[in-house]
């Protein structure tokens, strides 16, 4: 697979995992979009796109304030359920989340990128 020319990163301005993201592309001449989910959650079918590749739990960041003060740990939930919770609140995702093409990522995860730009 050949390497991305742009990369869409979903994070928060603020986010020091998402500025690590921004950083790691640019310094390898990736062109970059930033999609601040604080201005502008992602759409319910980006976050589908997401899912179907990396499943819910991957996109829920349990480490999360938003996390802790909902009290999700103590839940059970199913998928559909982690869905609905995350296009309520996208306080709860785990950023940031690269996407370059048909690939997708959650979290930090530099050594995947680094996959990526290999030819």
């Amino acid at each position: 697979m050949a390497p991305p020319a742009s990369v869409q990163v979903f994070g928060r301005k603020d986010s020091r995992p998402t500025q690590a993201a921004l950083r790691f592309f640019r310094e390898r001449r990736v062109a970059v979009s930033l999609v601040d989910v604080t201005v502008r959650p992602p759409a319910a079918t980006e976050l589908r796109r997401f899912v179907q590749r990396l499943g819910s739990r991957a996109l829920l960041d349990t480490e999360s304030k938003a996390y802790r003060d909902q009290g999700l740990a103590y839940l059970s939930m199913g998928d559909d359920e982690i869905l609905e919770r995350l296009l309520e609140d996208p306080r709860l995702l785990r950023l940031p989340m690269v996407r370059a093409g048909d690939r997708f990522s959650a979290g930090p995860a530099e050594q995947t990128w680094k996959a990526w730009l290999v030819p």
